[in-house]
């Protein structure tokens, strides 16, 4: 195993899933579909899977009339990226819930990943009485989950008991962010991949044995290999099937050079329905994998010298054209000003795409994942890259680690290109050659603990998402912290437990 050699593993087979014209390359798969012959060739029902989408409210009703849907997941996704909420009985979720909304604890915003009931959040405390907050379905977004039989899932916004959006919940940060840019004519595009590793064995024996042995589900550098492993090959056909059947299609899936590890892609599209779609896969991944008997791994580093990374493919639009190319193919002033926004700002907003301390660890030399915050024409050693031709051209944010919220990440990724259109900032020139020895270009936050600093001190963050987002994301990071400083690791013991 080679991991130095590539921790954070490269793009799919298209640069960015975007063709010259701003598109998807990648055609929706046909094969591997449940009830498609081997010959290739699709029957009509598959299709009808392939193309299914977002229901709409009269569609779940004539769903749950026919007893094909009979419970309703109500999602609000938390700071760390998971969905939360319940399960509602279809009858009753179309008649009191889909209009008149619902209720959750406002700890589930305002807690870490343990799901402790802590202080020092304005939100929610023991103080406050650990208060309800309203959830309002959002019902563009109903979508079957064939992985859960007679389920549909829809997300939710947090409001307050008089309606206000609940500024630091991770959707309304983004929508914030949309909102800042449709004020300037500017309407947003993205497409996410993100990396996980797959493990054999399920997490609760993965748990029991203190996460020791890991055995990935291959072991060699399968890096765009197309003659995979049955177990991963029918797991990653499996999860593909499952996501199209959610109206979820991927553009592309390829495994990586590290052991086991995977690469999915989505379409480019609509900014907030691309963040949607991504704790879905999430959810999907994990049930697809307990039911084969594997475990995938989001974790930024889950090993040493190995990464996960989640990047951010952005295009600007204005009345429905790309705006960042000029004629010549060359980025744009407004794309040039953009990139500065993302240099100058992505430092104080670290804690927003790199949440815990184990996403610092991936942040390290040679290995794909950026170190300095420089740009570049295709270079995949900078933090942001330039890529794409003609209209297609738009910029690949490189920072996030698959750990990281995709509201969060993207809501910092547009804050610091607002800030840079503001601002009529320029960056400097594009960065040739590798910028892991660019000794003159600021590096990435090194650990937390800086990021924590740096953000909560940074007026720019306090004015770009308001200051009691920063307060809040601030406080989480350092209730991160203290677990960290406070917990004995096996790294620790294995370097100290006979020698101190």
């Amino acid at each position: 195993m080679h991991r130095s050699a590539r921790t954070d593993g490269l793009p799919g087979a298209s640069s960015n899933g975007v063709s010259r014209d701003g598109h998807a390359e990648t055609a929706p798969r046909t094969d591997g579909v449940p009830g498609a012959p081997s010959n290739g060739h699709v029957e009509p029902r598959v299709r009808a899977a392939r193309a299914a989408g977002p229901l709409t409210l009269a569609e779940l009703r004539r769903e749950v009339a026919a007893g094909r849907i009979d419970t309703v997941r109500v999602a609000v996704t938390d700071a760390q990226g998971r969905l939360k909420g319940k399960l509602y009985d279809a009858g009753h979720f179309l008649e009191q819930v889909a209009d008149g909304g619902a209720e959750v604890c406002a700890y589930v915003l305002a807690t870490d990943v343990d799901m402790r009931p802590l202080d020092g959040f304005a939100l929610a405390s023991w103080s406050s009485g650990y208060q309800d907050l309203r959830v309002r379905p959002d019902p563009r977004t109903i979508r079957r989950l064939p992985w859960q039989p007679g389920t549909a899932l829809v997300h939710a916004d947090a409001v307050t008991e008089d309606g206000r959006p609940v500024t630091v919940a991770p959707r309304q940060m983004l929508h914030h962010q949309l909102a800042r840019l449709a004020a300037l004519g500017l309407s947003v595009k993205a497409g996410l991949e993100t990396e996980f590793v797959l493990y054999k064995g399920r997490y609760g024996e993965l748990a029991e044995t203190g996460y020791h042995g890991l055995r990935p589900v291959t072991e060699e550098n399968l890096d765009y290999a197309l003659d995979h492993d049955p177990v991963q090959d029918a797991y990653l056909r499996d999860l593909a099937v499952a996501l199209a059947g959610a109206g979820l299609p991927v553009e592309a899936v390829k495994t990586e050079s590290a052991p086991g590890q995977v690469e999915i892609t989505f379409p480019y599209g609509d900014a907030l329905a691309a963040c949607d779609a991504h704790p879905l896969l999430k959810h999907a991944a994990r049930t697809v994998g307990a039911r084969a008997g594997l475990a995938p791994t989001f974790m930024a580093a889950p090993e040493t010298g190995l990464g996960n990374g989640l990047h951010l493919h952005v295009s600007l639009w204005r009345e429905d054209r790309p705006v960042l190319a000029d004629p010549d193919g060359t980025p744009s002033a407004l794309a040039r000003q953009a990139i500065a926004g993302l240099l100058d700002l992505l430092p104080d907003l670290a804690p927003l795409y790199a949440p815990n301390t184990n996403s610092y660890k991936r942040f390290a030399p040679d290995s794909f994942a950026p170190t300095r915050l420089a740009w570049g024409m295709d270079n995949r050693t900078c933090a942001v890259r330039v890529v794409g031709h003609g209209d297609g051209l738009h910029l690949e944010v490189r920072v996030p680690g698959a750990d990281a919220n995709p509201y969060l990440a993207l809501s910092a990724a547009l804050a610091a290109v607002l800030h840079g259109i503001e601002r009529d900032l320029r960056p400097p020139a594009p960065y040739e050659g590798s910028a892991y020895r660019a000794d003159e270009v600021p590096r990435i936050p090194a650990t937390l603990d800086d990021a924590v600093r740096a953000f909560a001190a940074s007026e720019a963050a306090a004015g770009a998402l308001g200051p009691e987002v920063v307060a809040h994301y601030a406080h989480l990071g350092r209730i991160e912290l203290d677990v960290q400083r406070r917990t004995v690791t096996d790294a620790e013991r294995a370097r100290w437990f006979a020698r101190a």
